[in-house]
């Protein structure tokens, strides 16, 4: 499995690069915290698989990156080849980023 790390992401994010986040997490979390990605809880990866693009690059986040993995598992099994895992979830972003973002 392909994976990023904050600092990956930050560069994409910061150069406009075309690109597509997808945040796996629940809606608390994702209210809580975001970076601005598509909202995609874990449980529903499948059933709206037809939001993730198939065209360009995608990166999936979680909290940890435990979740995103298993989203991208899952994703690959229909065929998915353009998915990276965010390598530390959301955490990573607020420890070595953004050391304001909410974290719980």
């Amino acid at each position: 499995m392909k994976e990023i790390t904050v600092q990956e992401l930050k560069d994409k994010l910061d150069s406009g690069e075309d690109f597509q986040l997808i945040d796996v997490r629940e809606d608390f979390e994702y209210e809580m915290s975001n970076l601005g990605g598509t909202l995609i809880p874990l449980a529903g990866v499948l059933i709206e698989s037809e939001k993730i693009s198939r065209d360009k690059p995608v990166v999936v986040m979680c909290r940890s990156g435990k979740r995103s993995a298993v989203a991208i598992g899952q994703l690959e099994q229909l065929g998915y080849t353009n998915l990276a895992n965010l390598q530390g979830g959301i955490l990573a972003w607020a420890q070595e980023i953004d050391p304001d973002i909410q974290v719980y």
